[in-house]
């Protein structure tokens, strides 16, 4: 059996915490800070083992999630941004839902940066053009076979109908 990749299941719940958090409340910077979390949590991270489905659109977030670097590939800085923002929204009732999700979300990341996890963009593989001459193969040499003569001659009841 492989091993657990951690930081696939804390960018669902950081991502299902940023979407609650905008949801919910106007006030402490509550929409702001949720987001901030769903902008950094919304491109998911290559597998290393296996292939990764991307999100839809995920390839404009990419390019803004890696232009900020070692800030946004460690996870140990994500697992602190997440705590710490998830602090303010522990104190508005309506925001309770969020905080819980950021906080297990910052434990998660925790964990994968623990293990050595960090966050690696999909790449696009650039599409091969087949080879002309590859792709054509040589003719059959050798005719069809055919069944014999004899079994070639029409009969005489399909002659006649």
């Amino acid at each position: 059996m492989g091993q657990i990749e951690w930081a696939m299941w804390a960018n669902e719940q950081a991502l299902a915490a940023g979407l609650s958090e905008c949801g919910r409340t106007r006030r402490a910077g509550g929409s702001g800070a949720g987001v901030l979390v769903c902008l950094l949590e919304y491109p998911r991270s290559k597998r290393k083992k296996g292939s990764t489905m991307e999100r839809c659109g995920q390839k404009y977030m990419t390019a803004v999630v890696k232009l900020f670097g070692p800030l946004t590939r460690n996870y140990y800085i994500r697992a602190i941004l997440h705590a710490a923002l998830a602090v303010p929204a522990g104190f508005l009732l309506s925001t309770i839902l969020g905080t819980v999700c950021l906080g297990i979300a910052s434990g998660i990341y925790l964990l994968a940066a623990v293990r050595g996890e960090e966050w690696t963009p999909i790449e696009q593989k650039p599409r091969e053009r087949p080879q002309v001459g590859g792709t054509i193969k040589q003719p059959p040499s050798n005719p069809p076979p055919r069944p014999p003569a004899d079994a070639r001659k029409k009969q005489p009841a399909e002659v006649g109908g």
